[in-house]
This record gives structure tokens, sequence and C-alpha cells, in this order.
């Protein structure tokens, strides 16, 4: 047996909009504090979307697509009651992608009786998904870095640079750095990282994780110039710009000491809070650019949000100008965290910035609307 969750914490601003988790990690209080972040980053997207999150403890790994289905589908019997497209809408997160989500869109038709694709994003594309939606949340992370190294007068290109997970936000962030001139030289997942000081080739990564479903340890056998290592710490390793991708809390005090010694000038974060509070203040007393995850990762729920548009209106936009929006979108998020923070007395704060830009946003249409 499983329990389910769903986190309902703010809509002033439009429907519950949050991710999916399916995990055995996954308890009340951990979907709490991840709805509450939810509410600031969907604020700080300018799209019309408030804060939630859910998700259940099942664990998909090594469970057959039957299983998967059969449990979604139990999930959504009780789910199915308390969403909907100007409610709440749901979209994947770790252990739920277009898979776990097209079963739980054909499950609400059948308990609904009618085709509501604006109840879910995250959907397949012949299901009413969007383009570049898989890419979203690692492309946007990588745009959001790249204006963080602009106000350095640096850039991507020619530097070195280490992803944690290996996951679709890890493997799309790996993709566009490496688009932007840069050397991807590790990556990791739950048992170990690959190294390769001469760069990681993502297309193998890609072939590995999002086709076969292998774990991450097997790229060594097609490129011999790369090692495995399952017993030290991927933070260990020797770069210029840190992308953590995989989970919260995976950057502790103790990994920011080494990467800071061994040079790291810009840290962006691709997971949902996966700097530890001690990390995070180690890399402010260092002058290391830190891009907070709720302004660097929001690009997965900024497109969630185009989807949902592109659904109301019965439209597909192109991958390309949905990357212009995306693009448009983080440079925007990037400009009112620093203007905010430069206001507020704390200059070059980007996480004081995206908390107060957030916020503001949610209490003054909270007040408006008279719900305090």
């Amino acid at each position: 047996m499983n329990r389910g969750y769903r986190v309902q914490f703010n809509n002033a601003i439009g429907p519950y909009k949050g991710g999916l988790r399916f995990d055995p990690s996954v308890n009340a209080s951990i979907v709490k504090f991840l709805g509450f972040e939810q509410i600031f980053k969907n604020s700080l997207t300018g799209q019309a979307i408030g804060g939630g999150k859910g998700g259940a403890d099942f664990d998909p790994k090594g469970k057959s697509d039957m299983e998967i289905m059969r449990f979604t589908q139990s999930f959504m019997n009780e789910l199915s009651k308390y969403i909907g497209s100007n409610v709440d809408v749901p979209a994947g997160d770790i252990g739920v992608g277009g898979k776990e989500i097209d079963y739980m869109v054909g499950q609400y038709k059948r308990l609904r009786g009618a085709f509501e694709k604006g109840a879910f994003t995250g959907k397949g594309i012949d299901v009413g998904g969007s383009l570049m939606r898989k890419e979203s949340t690692g492309y946007g992370t990588v745009y959001f870095a790249k204006r963080m190294l602009e106000d350095q007068r640096k850039q991507f290109k020619g530097q070195r640079v280490i992803v944690s997970g290996a996951g679709k936000v890890s493997i799309y962030a790996m993709e566009k750095a490496v688009e932007l001139g840069a050397k991807v030289i590790a990556c990791s997942d739950s048992g170990g990282y690959i190294y390769d000081e001469n760069g990681l080739d993502i297309e193998t990564i890609k072939q590995l994780k999002e086709v076969n479903q292998k774990r991450i340890h097997e790229y060594v056998d097609y490129h011999s110039s790369a090692k495995y290592e399952s017993d030290k710490s991927i933070w260990d390793i020797q770069c210029d710009i840190v992308l953590p991708c995989a989970t919260q809390n995976e950057l502790d005090e103790i990994g920011a000491k080494k990467l800071i010694k061994n040079g790291v000038y810009a840290v962006a974060e691709g997971a949902n809070m996966p700097c530890t509070h001690d990390a995070i203040v180690r890399f402010q007393e260092s002058n290391v650019a830190f891009g907070p995850g709720k302004a660097a990762n929001a690009g997965g729920v900024a497109v969630s949000a185009l989807e949902m548009a592109q659904n109301s209106s019965r439209v597909s936009w192109s991958f390309e100008a949905i990357d212009d929006m995306l693009q448009e979108i983080m440079s925007d998020i990037y400009d009112k965290s620093v203007a905010a923070a430069k206001e507020y007395g704390m200059e070059g704060n980007l996480i004081a910035g995206a908390n107060i830009v957030g916020f503001k946003k949610v209490a003054d249409v909270m007040i408006a609307q008279g719900v305090i």
C-alpha cells in the first residue's frame, strides 16, 4: 500500500500548479516545503499560476509498465476529485514523466467522461503536450546561468562544467551548456559519477538514460577515456561552473568548500533546493555567483504554463517559438531578481531578490482580492 499527497498552497494568481513525485522518500513534509517554494517560483515566471505539489511514496524503479499504470490509475481515482484546468494542474517531477502523466490523463478522462487535456501538463505531444517541455528546466537553468555569467563578463564557452544527476533536467542542462561552448566533464546518478576531462558525449548519455533506461556507469563501456567513481563525491572535481540538478540537499557545506577551493565561480540550481543552507552561505561568503532554484529552474513550470495556454487555445507552437519565450522569461526573472535585491539593499544577492519578487506579487494580489 502506498500513500499519496497533494498540497494546494496558494491560488491567488492562478490555479494551483506543481509537479507530482513518485519516490519512496515522499512524505507530507517534503511535499509541503516543495509546494511552498513552488508558490514563489511560479510567481517569478510572470505566468498566471499558483503553487502546489504532490506525489506518492510509490517507487517506479523496477516496476513494469502495467504495474506503473495500475498504480497511477489508483492514484488518479482519488486525486481527480481535486484537480482541473481552472482548479489545480499537476505535472511531472522525479519518477513521473510523460508516460505516467499520459496514464493519468487517460484515467481522468475515464472518470470525468470528457477529454480535458488542460488539466495536466508534461503530456506526450500526441496527447496535447508542448514541444520543448522535457528540455525546458535544463535549458532554462543554463539560460539563467548565462545571464549571471554575462554580468561577470564571462561566458560558458571554454568553461569546465559539472552537472549532478542524469535525468531530463541534467541531460538538457548539459546539452545546452555544450551548445554554448562549455565542456561538461562530469555527471552522476544515485550510484556514482562519470568523469572525462576531455568532455562527456551527451548523445551517449541520452541513449543510455532516455532510451535504454540504463545506469550511468555503463557510459564507460562506450568511451574508454571516461572514469566511473562510486565511492567519491562529484564535488571533488575541479571545475568552473556547477549545475546541481539531482535532488534536494545534495550539495552540503563540505562539498561547497571543496568546490570553492578548486576555483568554482558560478553555481545555478537546476533541482529544487539542492544546496543546503550552509553550502549557500559558503558560496556567498566566497563571492561565488549563486542562482537559487526558485529562479534558475523556473523554466520547467514556465513552459508548463505555455502548454496550458496552447491547450486553452487549441494550438501548438513551434520549438523555436517556445525556446524564444523561455529565454525571455529566464532573462526577465534574472533582471527582476537583481533589481529587487538592489532596491532592498542586498545588491548581488539573487536569493533575496527572487524571494522578494515572488512574494511581493502574490501578497499584492491577495490584498487586491481582499483575502487579507
